[in-house]
């Protein structure tokens, strides 16, 4: 296996013009343009149509997570704005369910605009809550700074109101920085997939924008099964490569929370497609597998030994792994019957990047992703050099880029047998 930490990232590079990115979602979801991409041979169609390219009986995992309105703008008494932007919570526990729900206080990490502006002190806002017909005051206190952000502990006056509805209140949706513009009404369903449920994700799994209820039904004729995974998106995603070679690049970890019954659908779907919707289920799906091997070495590893770091998969001993995916999860569901756990919650760093050979997944849904980010990698790790090919057709036939842009349906062409 080619060690990625060698890549210099000036090879995963093309031009992308301002135009090219979308500013605005289409008016209908599935009118998306789509590029299918199986044995060098590229063909179009919309979302609407996906499933006649989605082989019978296959098995599509979408990450349910919820875009959560993270960005709040506070005004100084001296008129300065700093706006804060929720990270993720603070402290060991992860159940992001559990500590949207919390009332009163919370303490997350943020990134602050503007933090030069605010030293110490309180800041304070308040909004009218049309639905409980009453007046809510939210205070923002900054108690820590650390090297990737700030810790910020957050306090209100209605008790009755969890953090999810504080930040429906006073937030607003984290657009991509590379979309231009204010955010607007629209973009709170838009900027959302319809089947968001877990709240916690700072940017949108945006591959899973497309699809529509109309798509769902289409997919049950033809016998093509789905299930959902939950990863929390970072606002690590967007995080460029800055350095000249992988090596130097510190990737972000994300928080996910897979069922067992998940995994149990996973593991009998062998010898059929596993299909990925979207960058953040691909990276869920093949850090079980690693997990599974982590469990095969060492059985009774604690969960922090499982988790999966930036580099493991293309080190000793995970590197050498011969391990099939069946024996994989069942040695992770095994480690889950001792721990007595219904669910896995975790944390992944896994980097996909060329060289690496897919343990789980046969294809991928995914938009078309920013030229030297490490999304492309993954898209190149599933078809090798023939990404520019596909990214050279897709600017040369009109396809709109970036989250609210088109997407492609890639088979991937070195998966493991």
């Amino acid at each position: 296996m080619i060690h990625p930490k060698h890549l210099p990232i000036a090879d995963f590079t093309y031009e992308l013009p301002l135009e090219r990115i979308a500013a605005h979602p289409l008016q209908e979801r599935d009118a998306s343009k789509l590029l299918v991409y199986k044995k060098n041979i590229i063909t179009e169609g919309e979302y609407k149509n996906i499933a006649q390219f989605i082989p019978e009986n296959s098995l599509l995992f979408f990450n349910n997570t919820r875009v959560i309105p993270a960005r709040i703008k506070f005004q100084k008494p001296t008129g300065g704005e700093i706006e804060i932007f929720c990270l993720e919570p603070m402290g060991d526990n992860k159940d992001y369910q559990q500590m949207m729900q919390r009332t009163q206080n919370v303490i997350w990490k943020c990134m602050v605009g503007g933090a030069g502006k605010w030293k110490s002190g309180l800041l304070n806002k308040t909004m009218m809550d049309v639905a409980g017909n009453k007046s809510v005051e939210l205070l923002a206190e900054l108690k820590e700074k650390q090297s990737d952000g700030f810790v910020i502990n957050f306090s209100w006056d209605a008790a009755d109101l969890s953090f999810a509805e504080v930040l429906s209140l006073f937030g607003s949706m984290p657009l991509p920085p590379y979309i231009k513009r204010a955010t607007t009404e629209e973009d709170k369903k838009r900027y959302q997939t319809i089947y968001a449920r877990q709240e916690g994700s700072v940017a949108a799994p945006t591959a899973g924008l497309h699809f529509t209820e109309n798509v769902f039904k289409s997919f049950e004729q033809k016998n093509i099964q789905h299930d959902f995974v939950t990863l929390h998106v970072g606002a690590g995603t967007f995080k460029p490569v800055k350095s000249d070679f992988m090596e130097g690049h510190d990737m972000h970890a994300e928080w996910f929370e897979v069922s067992r019954d998940s995994i149990l659908k996973l593991k009998a779907q062998q010898n059929k497609h596993i299909i990925a919707v979207g960058t953040t289920s691909a990276r869920t799906l093949e850090t079980l597998y690693w997990m599974g091997v982590k469990c095969l070495h060492k059985p009774a590893a604690t969960l922090t030994e499982l988790q999966i770091q930036q580099w493991d998969v293309y080190e000793s001993p995970l590197n050498e792994s011969k391990f099939s995916l069946q024996e994989a999860l069942d040695a992770l569901l095994q480690w889950m019957e001792l721990k007595n756990l219904s669910a896995l919650i975790a944390s992944t760093q896994i980097l996909i990047a060329p060289g690496y050979q897919y343990r789980v997944i046969n294809a991928i849904v995914t938009n078309f992703h920013q030229p030297q980010s490490t999304l492309l990698l993954l898209v190149a790790a599933a078809v090798g050099d023939n990404w520019k090919s596909l990214y050279g057709h897709a600017l040369a036939n009109d396809f709109r880029f970036l989250s609210y842009g088109d997407g492609s349906l890639l088979f991937i062409e070195n998966t493991m047998e």
